[in-house]
């Protein structure tokens, strides 16, 4: 593949004082690194980043030339901007209320401004890099305006954009005051990733409740380009962990801590210390455990490793403070000379270090409050090659989704994880066998690179179907349908009216045409060689009332009546409107229940209106109406036509392309063109004969030949066939 241009906030080192480079912490670095060493496609790639500490700038330009030998171009960041950047707005305002702690949240208009102006000096250092072959990948919510930028200034680029914590439910993210430039931040991708399929939804309806956006399948159009919306569960390097148990380094370090506890089972807890991990509730539950259970004393033990994390930020050392209080109470109250019930290490543990730990625990607590994915859990999975160990999970980790054999534990209920503690130290090792051997296979097949590749993968295609897409652009296409136009000797124009000619409006009142375009079409009615017709679904008065005063031909009803210029309306075929009460009947229960709903009736078709209202609940009511319509109009001769936030109901057996052949069979015409944007012009689309012009305006996809942005293009198109050069 071309350049893979990979943006994150950190790089994957962290500088140290005196200048060298260690390994960032965190399972972002660790796994986009296994993905990039293992994946045989990515033969080039740049990684963008801040480098992990404060450096001023003859130090930072030493780092920068020493940094490209490891493909990381590291970006300046002035002490000031970190701290309004990343211990104001990303750990003060989104950490907190992504992960449900909306009373944490510290709204400050200075660390927006920050985190605005830092996301613009990340944009300039990437579009340094960007070509119309690369892809970029961008990481988690310290960077979530970075794609519209990139978008703005680079339209060509492909974006990806992946989010390594929980996205919030709508009502809990729609309380930021900035939602909505977040979310057209985002929309700035051609691909937005989370880990469960909870994240996506709770995505894409805060799409539809902010800005009304509908999604079919995942796929939404935002500024007439094609996003996609999809759920890429985060993996491990499972033959890493699988493998490490045969380290000579690890197998002594299993046996330095087998024989120390020699007789007393382990309980293992590891993690960043952060009020999200619920570290406090383990011990809380482990004391419980210990005072129902006195039959244990002297028998268990349970080592909590706490890895420093956020050192500045106060919130987080007065947790620190109240977890080391409550484990001396523990230990004072049930540890003897001989037995020390809670051992805590307040540092880090390297990768031998770690596994040792999994290796050697009988049960591994990871019960966090909320938590995106939480690759501990699957880490310890993998390692456990000896198929012997139990794993307690918060059902609210993301990784809960995929390893279901674990004992799931709601982590704010002592009483559930003091009796998952039992459960977990008294399980038979078959039972063992059979849940990590179940979890094992599926944590194989969906590793780290399968999980990288899938996403590059689906960005790929979407940069297939851009491609196809940009072909059929009409911008591209307007010179030489020009030619053909001015060439031919008899011409037919066939032009769908709302949305197609004018913008579509919220009300069906609003739709008059403005002076412009009445000017456009009596101009191109004035030439006796193309025929013009409105083939619309407004009803015929409405039609007769804006163009009463232009030669134009007339359809309306999507196709029920036709107008011939200084003819009288005609009906299509032999129409009946006895279906119409029922179907109001119906849909006037739904009006009641969709406030800003509304029904629209013409003479033989009736519609209901659903643009204004609300779009969470309209999805829902939506459905039930097409539902209950469906139903009862399984033995009528009618059709329900689902439109762009409208469902209409009209006679069987005529349509926009039935309409359309009648003025075709009349007489030959050597230049045809037919131009709409809504399902019901797809019947038109398919009418046409091979060398017709089809145009779909808007997105989505359809039968027509050539695509166009909006309305403006067809007029736009209509105006260079009267130009005369």
């Amino acid at each position: 593949m071309n350049t893979l241009i990979i943006v994150s906030n950190r790089l994957p080192f962290s500088v140290q004082a005196d200048l060298s480079f260690v390994r960032s912490p965190g399972g972002l670095v660790s796994g986009l690194l296994t993905f990039i060493k293992k994946a045989e496609f990515i033969k080039n790639y740049r990684w963008i980043g801040w480098p992990g500490r404060f450096l001023d700038r003859k130090k930072f330009e030493l780092v920068k030339k020493r940094a490209r030998a490891q493909y990381s171009y590291p970006v300046y960041l002035s002490k000031d901007l970190l701290e309004k950047f990343y211990n104001g707005f990303c750990n003060k305002i989104i950490w907190p209320l992504f992960h449900g702690f909306p009373s944490y949240v510290v709204y400050e208009e200075a660390y927006w401004e920050t985190y605005v102006k830092v996301n613009e000096i990340f944009c300039d250092e990437v579009l340094r890099f960007v070509d119309k072959d690369s892809f970029i990948w961008i990481h988690d919510y310290h960077l979530m305006l970075l794609p519209m930028m990139i978008r703005e200034r680079f339209p060509e680029a492909m974006i990806g954009f992946f989010l390594h914590i929980p996205f919030p439910p709508p009502e809990i993210f729609m309380q930021l005051p900035w939602k909505r430039e977040l979310l057209e931040g985002l929309l700035g991708c051609d691909l937005i990733g989370f880990h469960t399929y909870e994240y996506t939804s709770n995505f894409l309806r805060t799409l539809t409740r902010t800005f009304g956006i509908d999604h079919k399948m995942g796929e939404l159009y935002y500024q007439n380009r094609l996003v996609k919306v999809d759920t890429f569960p985060m993996g491990i390097d499972f033959d890493l962990y699988n493998n490490a148990g045969n380290k000579r380094k690890v197998k002594g370090l299993v046996k330095i801590l087998k024989d120390r506890f020699k007789g007393q089972r382990i309980i293992f807890s590891v993690d960043r210390l952060d009020y999200t991990k619920g570290i406090y509730n383990r011990l809380l539950a482990f004391e419980t455990l210990l005072m129902k259970r006195p039959d244990l004393h002297g028998k268990v033990v349970l080592i909590i490793v706490v890895v420093p994390s956020r050192e500045g930020v106060e919130q987080y050392q007065r947790m620190k403070k109240q977890l080391e209080e409550k484990i001396s109470e523990v230990n004072g109250r049930f540890g003897t000379i001989e037995w020390i019930p809670v051992l805590y290490y307040y540092r880090s543990l390297d990768f031998d270090e770690l596994v040792a730990h999994y290796l050697s625990a009988d049960v591994i607590l990871v019960t966090p409050l909320k938590d995106g994915m939480n690759l501990i859990a699957k880490e310890f999975v993998a390692s456990r090659r000896d198929l012997k160990g139990v794993l307690i999970l918060s059902e609210f980790a993301g990784s809960a989704k995929e390893l279901g054999e674990a004992i799931l534990v709601n982590p704010n209920s002592l009483k559930e994880l003091a009796t998952a503690l039992e459960i977990a130290l008294d399980m038979p090792e078959e039972n063992q066998r059979e849940r990590l051997l179940s979890m094992q296979e599926r944590l194989k097949r969906y590793d780290i690179v399968k999980w990288g590749k899938d996403f590059i993968n689906t960005l790929r295609k979407l940069k297939e179907v851009k491609e196809k897409t940009e072909t059929k652009a009409l911008k591209y296409h307007v010179n030489e349908i020009k030619q053909e136009f001015q060439k031919a000797k008899r011409r037919i124009l066939f032009l769908d009216y709302d949305g197609t000619l004018t913008p579509i409006v919220s009300m069906p009142h609003l739709a008059v045409p403005d002076q412009e375009l009445k000017e456009l079409l009596k101009k191109l009615t004035e030439d006796s060689a193309t025929e013009v017709i409105i083939i619309s679904g407004r009803r015929k008065e409405d039609l007769d009332r804006w163009f009463s005063d232009i030669k134009i031909n007339l359809i309306s009803e999507h196709g029920l009546f036709i107008k011939k210029r200084g003819g009288e309306w005609i009906p299509l075929g032999n129409i009946s409107s006895d279906f119409k009460e029922a179907i109001r009947n119906i849909m006037e229960i739904y009006v009641d229940r969709l406030p800003r709903s509304f029904i629209e009736e013409k003479h033989f078709s009736i519609s209901f209106h659903y643009r204004n209202a609300d779009p969470e609940l309209a999805r829902l009511r939506v459905t039930e109406l097409i539902d209950e319509l469906l139903m009862l109009t399984g033995t009528m001769q009618v059709n329900v036509i689902l439109g762009n936030k409208v469902i209409e109901v009209r006679p069987a057996g005529t349509d926009k392309g039935s309409a359309a052949r009648v003025f075709l069979r009349e007489e030959p015409f050597d230049f045809i063109l037919a131009a709409g944007d809504d399902t019901t012009d797809e019947d038109l689309f398919k009418s046409m004969p091979e060398n017709a012009i089809t145009i779909k305006v808007g997105p989505g996809k359809s039968l027509a030949k050539y695509s166009a942005t909006s309305y403006k293009e067809i007029r736009s198109l209509l105006e260079e066939f009267i130009r005369h050069e």
